[in-house]
C-alpha cells in the first residue's frame, strides 16, 4: 500500500488518493489480519510523499515554477528524495502504528468489483497515465541539457512539445480512457464531470495560495527574514524551516509549498542557490518543510483519520508524528544532496 501510494498520488492530491485507496487498504488488512492503523499510515505515508515531492502534484510544480526551477530534475531528485521519506514512513507504519488496534471492516470486496465491472484493467493499463506523462517530461528535460542529446533538429521539437507538463498531462488523460472496456455515457459525462468538479477545488487551492504568495512578497518580509536569518547561516535548511511553519499553522502542504517560493526568492543569491541544482534541492527542502506536520487543521489528518476509523488521539499519535518523522528523511536526504552536489 505504501508503494501503490507513492505511484497513485504523483498526479492526484494525496486526500483523493487515500479515497480512492481506502477500501483496498481495508480488503488487505482484512485478508492479511493487519491493524487497519498500519496499512492506513502505509498508505498516507506513500501518497503524502510523492504528493510534496514530485511534479505534476500541483504544489510541487507550483514550486518549480515559482523558483525558476528545472521541472524534469525536480522530478527527477524528488523521486530520489521520496525514497528515504516513504521508507521512514513505512518504518513508522510497521514499528509504531502496531499499537493500536483498529479492525477493518471492507465494504466492498474484490469479487464485488469484479461483478459490478466485470474486468478490471490490467496492470500496465492503470499505470500508463501516470508513468506516461512522467516519462515525456523527464525525456523534455533531458532534451533541453545544453549537449543537445537528441541534437536540435525535429526529434528535439517534438520532445519539447510532447514533454510540456500542459502536453503530457492531457496525453495522459486521454490515455486514462483505456482503462474502461467501453466509453460509455456514464464514462465521458459522470466521471469526467466528477473529475472537473475535483480539479476545480485544487485550481482554487492553488491560486488562492499563489495570491497570498504574491501578497506576501510585496510586504517586502521576505527582504526581512532574508536579513534577520541570513546571520545563522541555515542554508538549505531555511525553506524547510519556513515551509514547516506556514504547514503546521495554516494546515495545507500545498499553500506552503506555493507561498514559501515567494519569501525565499530574496534570499537565495546569499545562500548559493540559484543554480539548476541549487534551485531543484530548494524546492525539495520546501516540500520536505511542507510535511511537517499534518494534524486537526490539515484537511488530510482528517480523511486518514475518518477513512480508517481513528479517533483523534490515535490519528495524532499515528499520523501527526509519521509525517513529522517523514518530512525530517525527506529533509536529511536534500541536506546529503547538497553536500555532495552544492
Amino acid at each position: 500500500m505504501s508503494l501503490i501510494g507513492s505511484v497513485v498520488s504523483i498526479p492526484v492530491f494525496c486526500d483523493s488518493g487515500f479515497v480512492i485507496l481506502s477500501e483496498l487498504n481495508r480488503s488487505l488488512a482484512e485478508k492479511t489480519k493487519t491493524s487497519l492503523s498500519v496499512m492506513a499510515v502505509a498508505l498516507s505515508t506513500g501518497l503524502y510523499a510523492t504528493h510534496c515531492f514530485v511534479p505534476p502534484t500541483p504544489g510541487p510544480i507550483a514550486a518549480a515554477g515559482l523558483l525558476g526551477a528545472d521541472l524534469g530534475l525536480v522530478i527527477m531528485f524528488g523521486l530520489i528524495v521520496s525514497i528515504p521519506a516513504i521508507a521512514a514512513g513505512y518504518f513508522w507504519a510497521t514499528r509504531y502504528a502496531p499499537r493500536f488496534k483498529i479492525e477493518p471492516k471492507p465494504k466492498v470486496t474484490y469479487e464485488q468489483l469484479i461483478e459490478r465491472y466485470g474486468k478490471l484493467p490490467s496492470a500496465s493499463r492503470a499505470f500508463a497515465p501516470i508513468l506516461v506523462p512522467i516519462g515525456l517530461i523527464c525525456l523534455k528535460s533531458i532534451a533541453d541539457f545544453p549537449s543537445h542529446p537528441f541534437g536540435i533538429g525535429t526529434c528535439a521539437e517534438i520532445l519539447s512539445f510532447i514533454g510540456n507538463p500542459i502536453t503530457a498531462l492531457i496525453i495522459g488523460t486521454f490515455i486514462s480512457f483505456l482503462m474502461v472496456l467501453k466509453i460509455t455515457k456514464e464514462v465521458y459525462h459522470d466521471w469526467v464531470g466528477e473529475g472537473l468538479k475535483k480539479a476545480a477545488v485544487i485550481i482554487l487551492i492553488t491560486g488562492a495560495g499563489g495570491a497570498l504568495g504574491a501578497m506576501l512578497k510585496a510586504t517586502g518580509i521576505g527582504s526581512y527574514l532574508g536579513s534577520t536569518l541570513a546571520q545563522y547561516n541555515l542554508g538549505i535548511f531555511l525553506p524547510f524551516l519556513i515551509a514547516a511553519a506556514l504547514k503546521t499553522s495554516q494546515g495545507s502542504s500545498t499553500v506552503a509549498l506555493i507561498t514559501t517560493p515567494a519569501l525565499i526568492s530574496p534570499m537565495l543569491p546569499a545562500m548559493g542557490l540559484t543554480t539548476p541544482i541549487g534551485l531543484t534541492l530548494t524546492v525539495l527542502a520546501i516540500g520536505a518543510g511542507s510535511m511537517v506536520v499534518s494534524h486537526a487543521n490539515d484537511s488530510y489528518f482528517w480523511v486518514v483519520s475518518q477513512f480508517s476509523d481513528m479517533d483523534v488521539s490515535t490519528a495524532y499519535r499515528c499520523q501527526t508524528l509519521g509525517t513529522l518523522v517523514e518530512g525530517a528523511a525527506g529533509m536529511a536526504m536534500v541536506a546529503i544532496l547538497a553536500l555532495i552536489l552544492l
